[in-house]
């Protein structure tokens, strides 16, 4: 069973239509591994017919999203010929369109981009804290706008998405006195991490809340005061440490804190 697979990207574009569509198709097969090749601003045949022939050495699965008509169907019609999978992003659309209006489409690549570069970088954002949600990947804090470090439950995951939908891109880490700290930390500019810190009380009532989600209504380390404060102390000594900017979150909200980290920002 192939476990392995490539993926083109070609757009006449940025390519990031085709590659968001190709990347929510390949998260539902998280057993196989996709190697993803992008393929920007592809606008003559010369070079297409030089991509098409790699796809076709490395039996690639096609996602384009090209908006000259010639150029699109040069890919459907290779891919047919070289029995591999494709898929047209674009001109699918705007024939449906085309044919409601009555009307020929304006066939002027980049529209959409030069629009909603905005959006497009927004998009990208919240992929990337999404994937770097809890500390996973750490290589990637070096690739985050912000690092946010808290010990549980002091907010950093909601933290995290607010910022990412304001275009930041967000890696998040737990910490505590029992959690082994990436070294990837310690390569990450210092005016990039923010430390989140809470009280003993609020962060007690916190997290005995959540464990009766879960069932547990006695008391257990995970909900001690005494708990809570060694890993309180830890981080804020982690903090001074590092040399970042500390947050009490205590009585803000997330939007609060996050006006306060964008601020620091500047």
């Amino acid at each position: 069973m192939e476990t392995n697979y490539n993926i083109f990207i070609i757009s006449d574009s940025s390519g990031q239509t085709g590659t968001n569509i190709a990347k929510t198709a390949i998260a539902q097969f998280p057993n196989a591994h996709a190697h993803l090749k992008q393929y920007p601003f592809i606008r003559t045949k010369s070079i297409l017919t030089g991509i098409l022939k790699l796809a076709s050495e490395q039996q690639a699965i096609i996602f384009h999203t090209l908006v000259d008509p010639e150029l699109s169907e040069m890919v459907t019609q290779f891919a047919q010929d070289q029995q591999l999978e494709s898929f047209d992003g674009i001109q699918t659309p705007i024939k449906l369109i085309s044919h409601r209006l009555q009307r020929s489409s304006a066939e002027v690549p980049g529209l959409v981009h030069n629009l909603n570069a905005a959006y497009f970088k927004r998009i990208d954002a919240i992929e990337f804290t999404v994937a770097n949600d809890d500390g996973r990947n750490p290589d990637n804090l070096l690739h985050a706008d912000i690092v946010i470090l808290g010990v549980s439950r002091t907010s950093k995951t909601p933290l995290s998405l607010y910022l990412a939908n304001q275009s930041f891109r967000v890696a998040n880490l737990p910490i505590g006195p029992e959690l082994k700290l990436p070294e990837q930390i310690w390569k990450v500019q210092p005016n990039r991490i923010f430390g989140l810190t809470n009280s003993i009380a609020s962060l007690q009532k916190i997290r005995k809340e959540r464990l009766k989600e879960y069932g547990i209504e006695n008391d257990t380390k995970y909900s001690s005061a005494q708990s809570i404060k060694q890993e309180l102390e830890y981080a804020q000594l982690l903090y001074q440490k590092i040399g970042c900017f500390c947050i009490n979150v205590a009585d803000k909200s997330i939007e609060e804190t996050a006006t306060i980290i964008t601020e620091k920002l500047d």
